[in-house]
């Protein structure tokens, strides 16, 4: 196991063929989820990022080379890396990257980093509280305590990402909505290459304690509690039904959807990923009403056989196919949700073929193309 850096280099590390990049590893979500895999499809590249807390992310990064910024030191950073954000633009911009290809996977800030070689930059989303504030902060920027100061940043953070984004060779896109958004926010072709789910069914599952008194066939949410995911029109849904619901995720949303949580909701959070492949198979239905770039749950749900009633929206049109792997609500309205909920609980769902689906998103496929990409990359004069 080798130890994080977390103080300033004297000097540059030896240049390594393949180098990997990562906004920040504070959170365990499909972002980084992608990053183990790219850990995999290149195995021993050193892994760059701005933050790194080894008790919010996931327990496989301790078994990387992960190398942070000095920046790490300060632990509020750790906890919440938006009070970072004023820094964060001049910290991304001093990491430095001695490597012939670096491979970052971006939401806004390791597009950023400084590479001697070529950048692949694998996008998740231009940054969303760049160029989607309000949606990011869930409603209106200048009614939220973050809105007036970031607002008052937005320009200078504008012209700061549209010159890092000059610096990238290869721009990949993890869904056609965000292609779309890359083309109109950087003015750039992106190559579509969608993330793996790498949820494996015939992996070891944990029972969870807290649902020791729930039976299987609850409908479930895996999602980061952030206003824009919507985690609280579907408590609203099942509020008045009696229909058991599993919450699984964590964020700034925790606190305000605990104190309104029924007794046939249950909001998790920390759980390994035995618990989570547990929470999968014993589910009944998956609900994902947020505005996601990549609709990542709905295949993790599939792998084992599991439908998906989703909003109509961004990724989730994607990876779901109506009518066989899933359901599609128009708005993320509690009656609509529930509505959907209801259909999907007396659908004829084919489990085989929502499992097929999964199949078609499996790590064996984005391994290859990535390890193709990064090669033809590195020929470039």
């Amino acid at each position: 196991m080798t130890t994080p850096m977390t103080s300033p280099r004297t000097t540059p590390t030896p240049r390594t063929p393949v180098a990997l990049a990562h906004d920040y590893l504070t959170q365990r979500g499909g972002a980084e989820r992608v990053v183990l895999t790219l850990l995999k499809a290149f195995p021993g590249a050193p892994l760059h990022t701005t933050l790194y807390d080894r008790r919010s992310t996931y327990p496989e990064f301790r078994d990387a080379n992960v190398i942070t910024h000095p920046i790490n030191r300060i632990s509020q950073f750790r906890r919440d890396h938006r009070l970072a954000l004023p820094a964060l633009a001049r910290v991304s911009s001093g990491v430095a990257i001695d490597a012939d290809v670096t491979i970052a996977s971006s939401s806004g800030w390791a597009h950023g980093f400084t590479a001697t070689g070529h950048k692949i930059v694998y996008c998740h989303n231009p940054a969303r509280w760049l160029y989607q504030t309000n949606e990011y902060l869930g409603g209106s920027a200048w009614r939220h305590p973050l809105g007036p100061p970031l607002m008052a940043m937005r320009p200078s953070l504008r012209r700061w990402d549209a010159r890092q984004a000059a610096t990238v060779d290869v721009y990949l896109a993890n869904s056609r909505v965000v292609q779309r958004r890359i083309a109109e926010t950087y003015g750039r072709t992106a190559e579509l290459l969608p993330p793996p789910h790498g949820m494996d069914p015939t992996a070891a599952q944990e029972p969870i304690e807290e649902l020791a008194d729930f039976d299987p066939g609850y409908a479930l949410v895996v999602s980061r509690l952030m206003p824009y995911k919507n985690v609280d029109a579907v408590i609203d849904a099942v509020r008045r039904t009696g229909r058991p619901l599993v919450v699984i995720g964590h964020g700034p949303e925790a606190a305000r959807l605990k104190t309104r949580l029924p007794t046939h909701v249950r909001l998790l959070s920390g759980l390994s990923d035995a618990q989570l492949r547990w929470a999968y198979a014993h589910a009944g239905v998956l609900v994902a009403a947020s505005h996601e770039d990549f609709g990542l749950t709905p295949l993790e749900a599939a792998a084992f056989g599991v439908p998906t009633v989703a909003l109509r929206s961004g990724g989730y049109l994607d990876t779901i196919v109506e009518g066989e792997t899933g359901l599609f609500f128009e708005h993320p309205r509690a009656a609509e949700i529930a509505e959907a909920i209801a259909a999907a609980d007396t659908h004829p769902w084919d489990r085989s073929r929502i499992v097929a689906r999964a199949d078609d998103f499996g790590e064996r496929h984005f391994i290859e193309r990535i390890r193709r990409i990064a090669h033809d990359v590195s020929l470039r004069a």
